[in-house]
């Protein structure tokens, strides 16, 4: 039987990301910018994975055991971190072009991962330890109805964990001004008027039913480049937790 439950997804956001995948592992292609967000954003998802679980911090595979869900995973570049950590992860992608681009990529790598080219709220899986939703909120129809979405496949005591843009002036300025004119975001990408801000995030978050535990910026330094700091003006991450259990 078909899946009639609606969908969050915008057609016209995955064709843009869809036109992306064939080079999308390339760290000076048209995903540039995620390839110099990545390591700060895991750095932050290991920490909280830490936090969390009281974890070894020394352990290779903090995850062993564990279900990851990475939503709008693009061709991998955080599912397949999620899986070296031990998880049995779960990518999904609103772009077919992305999940054929991130199977082939996760083959080589020797990483059995389930890519599905489905939005989230038509997988029947649920229970998830871990949800992770990097630069996704911003390009869905409804935010809200997204973020309950997430909240329905997370397990009792499971973390959630996302990354967005703030809507503020600065950024404005830096992701569309800046990043989609000589910053390595293509053009297009953005539209300010539906990023949020960490109040109306964590206000979305807790109407889910979930508990936010931490919000931290994530800043540019001109001599170190991306960094976690208490900066939210340009974007920012978010976790939450499942009260239950």
């Amino acid at each position: 039987m078909a899946n009639t439950t609606s969908s969050t997804i915008d057609p016209r956001e995955a064709a843009h990301f869809g036109a992306m995948a064939a080079d999308w592992w390339d760290p000076n292609g048209s995903s540039a910018m995620l390839h110099k967000l990545n390591p700060v954003r895991l750095r932050y998802v290991r920490d909280a994975i830490d936090r969390h679980w009281l974890a070894d911090e020394s352990s290779f595979r903090p995850l062993e055991g564990k279900r990851a869900l990475d939503v709008g995973c693009g061709a991998g570049l955080l599912t397949e971190p999620l899986a070296r950590l031990g998880a049995t992860a779960t990518g999904l992608d609103a772009a077919e072009e992305n999940i054929a681009v991130a199977r082939t990529h996760a083959a080589g790598q020797g990483l059995l991962i389930d890519y599905q080219a489905t939005p989230v709220e038509h997988i029947d899986a649920s229970g998830f330890d871990l949800i992770t939703s990097m630069e996704v909120v911003e390009h869905v129809t409804d935010p809200a109805q997204f973020i309950k979405a997430l909240a329905a496949k997370l397990a009792p005591g499971g973390l959630l964990i996302m990354s967005t843009p703030n809507r503020t002036p600065l950024s404005r300025l830096a992701m569309i001004g800046i990043g989609e004119s000589i910053g390595g975001i293509p053009k297009g990408t953005h539209d300010w008027g539906k990023f949020l801000t960490p109040e109306e995030l964590s206000r979305m978050v807790t109407d889910a039913g979930l508990e936010v535990t931490d919000v931290t910026g994530l800043s540019f330094d001109p001599r170190k480049g991306f960094v976690l700091s208490s900066n939210k003006a340009i974007n920012y991450l978010l976790t939450a937790r499942h009260p239950a259990g």
